[in-house]
């Protein structure tokens, strides 16, 4: 599965179109699902803009060349619009942590080494990182930017999107901190440092006008952490 949510702009196919075909484009209804993919996309895509972190569903429909009571037709809400993104965003990114672990996660304390728990808690903070970088508009949506005038349950899911990586990366260290006098706590602390790492990376990226690359120099950041 691919970790990016195409962006496309409706109108350019139209441009692109011989002259005799543009009406029969335009009045060409859309495949089912076709017009909520391509209102999750425009709004993804808008997030990417500077000043992007509130966005009304005018402007929305205004990109789309729709009315607003076009998108009420495939979403009862600005909402729902974002909880469409958060969707996708949860799909991918667990899709490939199990690909990362290659078992389930209560199997995961199971290691045969320390080695590989650290390994792949690296390979899960860069998984979320580089998706990231290749979503920037949906980083606003994960570092909450995005979601600071909607509903409040918005925050909670992201929140608990960063819960679950943190109970990965827990896992995943377990056999990192077997030796230690207190290994559930010091696989807790690391998971968690990890885990706020990675938010951090993710808010200097959108806060930098995606400048600052949050998988900058990652390898040695990870090196130091773990």
């Amino acid at each position: 599965m691919s970790d990016t949510l195409p962006v496309t702009d409706p109108a350019a196919g139209a441009g692109a179109s011989a002259p005799g075909d543009t009406l029969a484009a335009v009045r060409k209804r859309p495949k089912p699902g076709e017009r909520r993919e391509q209102i999750l996309q425009a709004l993804a895509a808008m997030l990417e803009q500077p000043g992007a972190e509130r966005i009304t569903t005018a402007a929305l429909a205004a990109r789309l060349s729709v009315s607003e009571a076009a998108l009420y037709r495939h979403f009862a809400s600005k909402a729902q619009m974002f909880e469409g993104l958060i969707d996708f965003i949860e799909h991918t990114v667990f899709s490939l942590v199990q690909q990362i672990t290659g078992r389930e996660l209560p199997d995961l304390a199971a290691r045969r080494s320390a080695e590989e728990g650290a390994r792949e808690a690296s390979r899960v903070v860069a998984l979320v990182l580089q998706f990231g970088e290749r979503n920037p508009g949906m980083v606003r949506v994960m570092v909450g930017d995005a979601l600071v005038f909607e509903h409040e349950r918005l925050q909670q899911r992201m929140n608990q999107f960063f819960d679950r990586i943190e109970s990965t990366l827990r896992q995943c260290l377990r056999p990192v901190t077997a030796q230690s006098g207190t290994p559930t706590v010091d696989a807790q602390v690391a998971a968690s440092v990890l885990t706020a790492f990675a938010v951090g990376r993710l808010q200097r990226y959108a806060r930098s006008g995606f400048r600052r690359l949050p998988t900058e120099h990652l390898d040695a950041s990870l090196a130091r952490l773990l």
